[in-house]
């Protein structure tokens, strides 16, 4: 050892630091790096163990971030810190950053960097913050209550407040006539797609053409108007997308929904509960008004007015780990006599209000409820959404989930192996496990019977374990390609959603190409599949080749109803909120992945997985999981009172400088904007002036700036 002691402290002081990681990764003593590493060095044997943490086999992954951890601590780096607690979701850790943090603005910083990361249940004590009135600003900051007013910020910086309608979206005139000709007709169905185009588009920007409209007369004349161009069911959806349109936006959002609650029609109630859900959603407000307003709609008769308030809770407490909710909904679990709707619907809000928790109490709920289904229930493909309830439960929670995988094994014979696949693949959604991508890919190859449905969720699993890193997206597109030409077609029409999951709101082309191959496919299911995923990958891009792509399919399939609500849909997503928002659940470069983002996205896709019967049936509400992923795609600098600072900013493609040798540029092809700035996909940003000094590392979201001390005007 005191050899290699030697050669560490050589190795360090000579910049081939990696090299030193390597040589005490392999004597298995990687604590002796903490003594030698100083001030000057320490970033990049973090970096690289970073980097590495993401190959290794658990549970060295989690000591080697452990190593990094302590050594961000010695040299008082918080912020990298604090990025470290949250990937290890290690609430210690956060609160160990806090208190060793003294300066009150860094941990303004800390806040935003909480509230992105969607733990917006965490609760500051007076250990972390000792000025009660500090406290309650910086609560704010992690409730999130900020979010709407910097998103309409950026939005009228770069100027794209003015509303628009589905048909601006459309662009009919760019379409040859024949289609055109039959996109007049008034059906319930094309009007129900322009409501989620025009709740999608509009999203967050608190103001549109269709529900928001000040009436012509008191009677509420033109408002009324759009909401009853919809059928029965349509009423919930066209009703819930005000919520969609006033998101994050609390105040106003429920002060324009509460016209909904005076209706007689039940659906219309149905979708402002769950309006009431979606401007929550992501906001944590400390008087609850969503659990006030929901609650007593729980045990109506009525399974539509059920449904919204169940899913309404689920969307505004996502990731909260509220008792309350979950007191509220586990007796609906329990009772034998509610219909299977309602109970799938609730498996699913207590997944995403406890996700990745590994709450036994919540578990046992749904297990039991699980095993209370009859024979003729196990066929209908709302029961697989109760399995999927569970596995949320355990999202990137890797072997935590043994236990409760056993007793699936107990299970019907026909939904077993459906909660097996559905367990591993959230149990390790996000960490690249090499081998559990292989188990699922062997399940992908048998060919089985017709009446088999757990090869759906091995597909998207091998998606969820595989989006971790660069590498592993290539790898796992190349076995779904594969999966493609072999596959029985159960399998092909799972393959897009996994294609769409995997390259989320960046659309890369070879991906968009086989998509866009697949939407012309003869088998209906894998054309609607590849065209939602056409919309997921181009979700808030704006994407000029996707949106061509859509236009061209909506006159390729305008006599098919279905097909062509789904186009539709895909060119709401691509152009959500006008190209403000991202649905990846990725942030800061990438590191950290916010578990409600991905727990909505992986509800819509398995909702997907029987289209005919749920999206294109009565629940076509599930569309509104998405809500849980959008974020603003933005960067915006504020100063130390929290107000928006325009600077200048360099915004370039990120390049990967793990391990190499001297100060190498972490961007490159890059262009210089003013803040507020949106970041693409693979986007970083410097800052371009030496004015300030930022007090994250990663500059994403919101940024607090501080004055440079040792900053002269004259000398630049």
């Amino acid at each position: 050892m005191v050899l290699v002691n030697q050669i560490v402290a050589f190795l360090m002081k000579h910049n081939a630091e990696p090299e030193a990681v390597d040589l005490l990764m392999e004597v298995e003593d990687l604590d002796l790096l903490v003594e030698h590493v100083d001030s000057t060095n320490y970033k990049r044997p973090c970096l690289y163990l970073k980097s590495s943490a993401r190959y290794l086999p658990g549970p060295d992954d989690s000591l080697v971030l452990g190593i990094a951890y302590t050594i961000y601590l010695k040299f008082e780096d918080l912020p990298s810190a604090l990025q470290i607690a949250l990937f290890l979701d290690n609430l210690q850790y956060v609160k160990q950053v806090f208190k060793l943090c003294k300066d009150l603005l860094q941990k303004k910083q800390f806040c935003y960097i909480l509230a992105r990361q969607g733990v917006d249940f965490f609760i500051l004590d007076e250990d972390m913050i000792a000025e009660k009135t500090d406290r309650e600003a910086l609560q704010e900051i992690i409730n999130n209550t900020k979010l709407s007013e910097g998103y309409l910020n950026l939005a009228r910086d770069i100027e794209v407040m003015e509303p628009k309608l589905p048909e601006d979206i459309y662009k009919a005139h760019l379409i040859d006539n024949r289609a055109s000709a039959g996109a007049n007709v008034d059906s319930a169905r094309q009007n129900l797609a322009a409501t989620f185009v025009n709740a999608f588009v509009n999203a967050g920007f608190g103001q549109d053409k269709l529900m928001t409209v000040p009436s012509e007369t008191s009677s509420g004349g033109s408002t009324g108007s759009w909401l009853f161009k919809n059928k029965e069911h349509g009423k919930a959806s066209a009703a819930a997308s005000l919520g969609m349109i006033l998101l994050w936006d609390v105040d106003s959002g429920l002060a324009q929904i509460d016209k909904y609650f005076h209706s007689n029609d039940n659906h219309v109630i149905a979708g402002a509960l769950l309006g009431v859900g979606i401007v929550n959603s992501g906001i944590n407000d400390d008087c609850d008004p969503a659990l006030a307003l929901l609650a007593e709609y729980l045990d109506k008769e009525d399974s539509t007015l059920r449904i919204g308030a169940i899913m309404g809770l689920g969307l505004a407490y996502a990731g909260s780990q509220n008792e309350e909710v979950y007191r509220k909904l586990s007796p609906i679990l329990e009772d034998a006599t509610i219909p299977l709707d309602v109970i799938a619907f609730t498996a699913i809000s207590l997944g995403l209000v406890y996700v990745g928790s590994c709450d036994e109490e919540v578990a046992q709920s749904i297990i039991i409820s699980l095993m209370g289904r009859n024979e003729s229930e196990f066929g209908d493909s709302l029961t697989q959404l109760l399995p999927l309830g569970l596995g949320l439960l355990f999202l990137g929670k890797q072997d935590k989930v043994e236990a409760t995988l056993e007793v699936s094994k107990t299970f019907n014979d026909k939904i077993r192996t459906y909660c097996e696949m559905t367990l591993i693949s959230c149990a390790y959604a996000g960490t690249g496990n090499v081998l559990k991508v292989q188990n699922l890919l062997g399940h992908c190859s048998q060919h089985l019977d017709k009446g088999e449905t757990h090869q759906g969720p091995a597909v998207l699993g091998i998606a969820m374990v595989a989006m971790a890193e660069e590498l592993g997206i290539e790898m796992a597109i190349r076995s779904l390609e594969h999966l493609l030409q072999y596959g029985e077609q159960n399998i092909r029409r799972v393959v897009p959603l996994a294609l769409g999951l995997l390259c989320i709101s960046n659309p890369k082309v070879n991906v968009m190409d086989t998509l866009s191959r697949l939407s012309h496919d003869a088998d209906s299911e894998v054309a609607m599949a590849a065209i939602v995923s056409l919309g997921l990958i181009g979700a808030g891009t704006n994407n000029a080749r996707l949106a061509g792509m859509l236009r061209s399919l909506s006159s390729y399939y305008y006599k098919e109803a279905s097909l062509l609500f789904c186009v539709r849909i895909a060119q709401g997503l691509v152009h959500m909120g006008k190209g403000l928002l991202t649905l990846a659940p990725y942030h800061s470069e990438r590191f950290l992945l916010s578990p409600t983002a991905l727990a909505g996205i992986v509800v819509l896709l398995h909702t997907c997985l029987d289209m005919k019967s749920i999206i294109l049936g009565k629940y076509h509400y599930v569309l509104y999981f998405l809500v849980l992923a959008m974020h603003p795609r933005m960067l915006m600098t504020i100063d130390e009172d929290l107000k928006p600072l325009a600077v200048p900013v360099r915004v370039g493609q990120a390049v990967d400088v793990v391990g190499q040798a001297g100060r190498p540029k972490t961007i490159t092809g890059f262009q210089t904007h003013t803040t507020p700035v949106l970041l693409a996909a693979g986007d970083r940003a410097e800052l371009a002036t030496e004015k300030y000094i930022p007090l994250s590392p990663i500059l994403e979201g919101f940024v607090i700036l501080k004055k440079n001390p040792e900053y002269r005007e004259e000398d630049h």
